[in-house]
């Protein structure tokens, strides 16, 4: 089979689609009998998973691994940077947290020149080779537009990256926003010379309403860029793909269901939510009205309140006690409501948590909740590795993440109405769901749930079915192997 070049999914702005696009390659590469891996140089995301080795990327690049096939390894995501505040980040290299930096001091041209940029260069360079020593192809994923000339000499995941990997980049935009032809035209124009030669085609995505009714468009953005429309992806709503941006937080339910037969599942929307991928088992049972909010008097009538992961957990356990949600929890477990708290949530609900070193910022210590015996300390040391437990007497899985010790050695803690624990993913566990409906007093009817594995496979084998059907494979793979 003849090697294919490196492709590299870069966008003309955040949320149009790269991610989905590059797992959905994937899947199609590995069914055409390639053996394709994903790199994503650098990612800025909350939502983060865990390698088998116990080390931490972005969330996309293990979802784009699954849809490959393969596990997912930190030479696919080797600089992670995981926001603080609006002003901070943790930066997470190959796997390991090295520090928080300031977004000015990380793009500032003579700090990042002087100190990080020669290093990270080096690093995620050197995760690119290794990856396409074993794998072919390499599918890389940009990151937010490939036009922010400001940032054109700091840049280490669009342009430059594909430069080193010698990769043919595919443009994608978002016609669901609106200005596609000003982004795509704009994004190309921008590049210099040497790059504008690297972009080989344009995909167009999100598009809603009767395809032929963009024919012209699509011979009119062909003319104007001189590059060939490769697709036009349709707007979907029946495949579900896990995502981590938490931009899509702003499309899920926010809303209390008025049928009777529905459980009312609260998250607690947090302003740093981590992982909320944490729910998206739940979100899919028919038995189950799943929403997000901020609201006490929606907390109050949930059935079963959930806590989420958070990157910020002093700064959001004050807000909650501002915005009125830590006395509305704490009266709707009093009348015998179920509360749960998964990582930083969990360590809410217990008795204290406390920050000496200031890893966290300003807040030194906070009473938590009260309804878990715990109190946490907040340390520089973050505990990241996944794990299998039983649950009911079952063998569940899921992975931790989490900066801060609890006085427990408990991976879960578990009261009447109250669940706490560290695991992420704990949720995706059928004995764990069937357990939580049946300690409320709505009856439900019988739910009979494809198992998590095997509903991902269906997803990414429909999302691959989806994109062959509106992206010309053909030309594409004249592309990844032509000489020019």
């Amino acid at each position: 089979m003849k090697p294919l070049h490196p492709v590299m999914f870069a966008g003309t702005g955040s949320d149009v689609g790269k991610s989905i696009v590059a797992a959905a390659f994937c899947r199609i590469f590995l069914q055409d009998g390639y053996h394709p891996a994903p790199f994503k140089a650098q990612n800025m995301v909350l939502n983060s998973y865990v390698t088998p080795e116990g080390l931490e990327i972005g969330r996309a690049q293990a979802v784009q691994a699954e849809a490959a096939g393969i596990s997912c390894h930190t030479d696919m995501n080797p600089l992670l940077l995981k926001p603080n505040s609006d002003h901070t980040s943790q930066v997470v290299l190959n796997g390991k947290p090295i520090g928080n930096k300031s977004a000015y001091d990380y793009w500032n041209r003579n700090f990042q020149f002087s100190i990080l940029n020669s290093q990270l260069k080096k690093e995620v360079c050197a995760a690119f080779d290794r990856l396409a020593s074993r794998y072919n192809p390499i599918v890389l994923e940009g990151a937010g537009s490939i036009s922010e000339i400001n940032l054109r000499e700091t840049d280490l995941v669009n342009m430059p990256m594909a430069r080193h990997a010698k990769a043919d980049v595919i443009l994608v935009g978002d016609i669901d926003r609106g200005g596609v032809f000003a982004s795509v035209y704009g994004s190309i124009l921008l590049q210099s010379p040497e790059d504008r030669k690297l972009i080989k085609g344009i995909i167009i995505n999100k598009f809603r309403g009767d395809m032929r009714l963009f024919e012209k468009g699509r011979r009119m953005m062909e003319d104007i860029c001189g590059v060939p429309v490769l697709g036009v992806i349709p707007y979907y709503k029946d495949i579900y793909i896990d995502e981590e941006d938490s931009v899509c937080l702003a499309n899920k339910n926010c809303h209390l269901s008025t049928v009777t037969c529905q459980l009312n599942i609260a998250v607690v929307l947090l302003r740093h939510i981590s992982n909320f991928t944490d729910f998206d088992v739940l979100e899919r049972d028919s038995r189950v009205n799943l929403f997000y909010t901020n609201n006490p008097k929606d907390l109050s009538q949930a059935d079963i309140i959930i806590l989420p992961g958070t990157k910020s957990t002093l700064d959001d356990l004050q807000e909650l006690r501002h915005n009125g949600c830590a006395q509305a929890i704490q009266l709707a477990h009093r009348d015998g409501k179920m509360v749960i708290g998964i990582c930083g949530g969990y360590q809410m609900l217990g008795q204290t948590i406390e920050d000496p070193e200031g890893i966290e910022g300003g807040i030194a210590r906070l009473p938590g909740l009260g309804l878990l015996p715990i109190h946490t300390t907040m340390g520089a040391e973050k505990t990241t590795k996944q794990v299998t437990f039983l649950f009911e007497g079952q063998e569940c899985k899921g992975y931790e993440i989490h900066q801060g010790v609890s006085d427990t050695n408990e991976a879960i803690l578990q009261t009447d109405h109250c669940i706490g624990t560290y695991i992420h993913g704990f949720l995706d566990n059928q004995p764990v769901i069937e357990y939580l409906l049946g300690k409320t007093n709505v009856q439900c009817s019988m739910f009979n749930v494809q198992c998590v594995e095997d509903f991902k496979e269906e997803q990414y084998n429909k999302l691959a079915d989806h994109l062959r059907q509106h992206v010309d494979m053909d030309r594409i793979y004249q592309i990844l192997t032509s000489h020019d």
